[in-house]
């Protein structure tokens, strides 16, 4: 058996996840060994040509600050913005960008193949070296092995994936890509707990073949938001998107076929996500609604293949060609490539520590869809955590966790160690119980120190945002001022007041009161868009200041017992008082703190009274 070279640190996988656990360490002077199938998928966006969305937007604007790529790639390649949930309050705004795949994919894969430190190895991972509980290497398929003491799997859909399409059953990761068969068994035979998940994908339709007279225009901002704080000359594009919706005669056809649906057949045993319906899932649960939104999303800019967002399916291709073709835009519809559901392996997260590196096996991380996850989003941050506790762990430091209160990545992690997933986990701005205080921007001011410390950001890039920081604090100390004279009487207001009171009546903007004053700053009086941010921020937390001080002071309540710590070998059987339900969670999650457990569903807050008094006598 041939050993290959000795590596810092081994990536399985070359998706979302697995690009940012590379870069990360290779930035930070660890040799690092891709190991994936296809070297021309390296960064690959399979799905949807889109980077954030709700809740999603926070997790790459937190991304960035932590040194992440896919926020660099998403502006550089973004094709239209869009900032999401304008209508509600401010802690959940989130931004989106249409992305053109092409050129994300020639930005990602051109970074990670040119480092250095990055060594690509085209292969599959089959079985890993493991002595004392403590990995030592992998084990490729062609016999060949790797020597590391730190693995990080980012296998996304690929274990034992399993493609369908109606009656059709396709053994692949992706359409056209081989599925990975080896892993999943070696990881269960050493005890590890495995899930089958599901995702699915619509159908991608020829440009020429669609009546785009009979769709509705969808733009994105005027005055958009860039993901990266370190995006300069900042001039994107607004390439429209189309709007069409189904209707009765669609869901007819629909409705009469769905028994050749996999998923109502049985032959899918993969739970897919809730949250992102089929569309045959739609009209069977939502039967009262005549018709559904479709959005048609170019792949790329002047592609003639584009993707329908809302139209996920694993009907036969026949029968999607069909209902498509009684929307008015699709008469003459013609397919790319049909959509199709896929079935895969994962592994329960439950068995990892807050650092993703497994409670039983020292030096094996994982992060992605490997966790059950869903979304390049959730993927890209936890390759990108995975990476920087590889590195932690190699040096002997201590190692990066975001709480709940640090940012949607922390909660991001937190829910997956401490929850039963028992579907593809998206992010939703719901799930974060402090998003007053977790807005996609103050990621700056949240994370800057966390990131220095580790780090993660050069001297330049943390100077950037130092420099946004200090704007937002110069802006707060000028809205103390009070409002001269001129601008009382021009305002219609009875007597002076201060800028910062005057700002907190609804209707009143920031901005238009210091321009007013002559206060209005920023490079030839012309703001750019990070100087606009601070500029937001500041009239943000002047509009929300008694909500936000009254969650603080919550907040650091709750963190008192939160990082009472709990050893992973805790015996809870022991513990009396605790409940058998408890016990049997407890057990199965062994949660690191306190708070974490009481996280873990079906433990009650008097279990955790019970536990806490035990700890505390030990």
């Amino acid at each position: 058996m041939k050993h290959l070279n000795n590596f810092d640190v081994v990536v399985v996988g070359g998706g979302h996840a697995g690009v940012e656990a590379a870069n990360i360490t290779a930035n930070l002077k660890q040799k690092v060994c891709v190991v994936s199938m296809d070297r021309d998928a390296v960064g690959r966006m399979s799905c949807n040509p889109a980077i954030g969305g709700v809740a999603k937007g926070q997790l790459v604007r937190e991304l960035d600050v932590l040194s992440g790529l896919m926020s660099r790639a998403a502006d550089a390649s973004a094709l239209q913005y869009k900032m999401l949930n304008t209508s509600k309050g401010r802690s959940v705004w989130s931004p989106r960008a249409q992305i053109d795949k092409r050129v994300y994919e020639k930005q990602i894969s051109k970074t990670i193949l040119s480092n250095k430190n990055i060594t690509f190895l085209k292969g599959e991972v089959v079985s890993l070296t493991i002595k004392n509980n403590t990995v030592r290497g992998v084990v490729l398929r062609s016999g060949e092995k790797i020597k590391t003491e730190t693995v990080v799997l980012t296998c996304g859909t690929f274990l034992s994936g399993l493609i369908h399409i109606g009656e059709r059953k396709i053994s692949a990761g992706r359409m056209g890509e081989s599925s990975s068969e080896g892993i999943t068994s070696f990881l269960s035979s050493i005890g590890l707990k495995t899930m089958r998940l599901k995702t699915g994908t619509p159908p991608r339709l020829l440009k020429s073949s669609i009546d785009w007279t009979q769709t509705k225009i969808d733009l994105g901002d005027k005055n958009p938001t860039p993901f990266s704080h370190f995006t300069n000359n900042f001039f994107p594009k607004n390439t429209p998107c189309h709007i069409v919706r189904t209707n009765k005669n669609c869901h007819e056809i629909i409705n009469n076929n769905i028994f050749r649906s996999p998923m109502y057949t049985g032959e899918i045993l993969g739970v897919g996500p809730r949250y992102c319906p089929s569309i045959e899932d739609k009209i069977d649960r939502f039967s009262d609604q005549e018709s559904h939104m479709l959005y048609l999303e170019p792949e790329w800019e002047n592609s003639d293949q584009i993707y329908l967002n809302g139209y996920s399916t694993s009907l036969p291709e026949s029968v999607q060609l069909s209902s498509l073709k009684k929307i008015k835009a699709f008469e003459k519809v013609e397919f790319l490539r049909p959509g199709y559901a896929i079935e895969y392996d994962c592994f329960s997260p439950a068995q990892l520590k807050s650092t993703l590196e497994s409670k039983d096996i020292s030096g094996l991380f994982f992060a992605g869809q490997i966790n059950g996850t869903s979304g390049y989003e959730e993927a890209a941050t936890q390759g990108l955590m995975a990476g920087i506790n590889v590195v932690s762990h190699n040096k002997n430091k201590d190692p990066l966790v975001l709480s709940r209160s640090d940012g949607y990545i922390g909660v991001l992690i937190d829910d997956l160690i401490t929850k039963d997933t028992e579907e593809p986990y998206r992010m939703f701005t719901s799930r974060a119980e402090h998003r007053l205080v977790l807005r996609y921007s103050n990621a700056d001011e949240r994370l800057l120190e966390k990131s220095k410390k580790h780090g993660l950001l050069s001297q330049e890039k943390i100077d950037v945002l130092l420099s946004k920081i200090k704007t937002k604090q110069k802006i707060l100390k000028t809205a103390k001022k009070s409002i001269s004279s001129d601008t009382v009487k021009n305002l219609n207001l009875k007597q002076k007041i201060k800028i910062e009171k005057y700002v907190k009546r609804p209707s009143v903007e920031l901005r238009l009161v210091l321009e007013k004053e002559g206060l209005l700053t920023g490079p030839g009086n012309k703001p750019d868009w990070l100087y606009f941010e601070a500029l937001f921020e500041a009239e943000t937390e002047i509009k929300y200041e008694g909500y936000i001080k009254r969650h603080l002071t919550q907040l650091k309540n709750e963190l008192k017992n939160e990082s009472q710590p709990i050893a992973l070998r805790f015996n809870y059987n022991d513990v009396v008082g605790l409940s058998t339900e408890a016990k049997e969670k407890l057990c199965l999650v062994r949660p690191q703190t306190l708070g974490q457990a009481s996280r873990v569903s079906g433990v009650r807050s008097s279990d955790i009274s019970v536990l806490m008094i035990n700890l505390l006598r030990k």
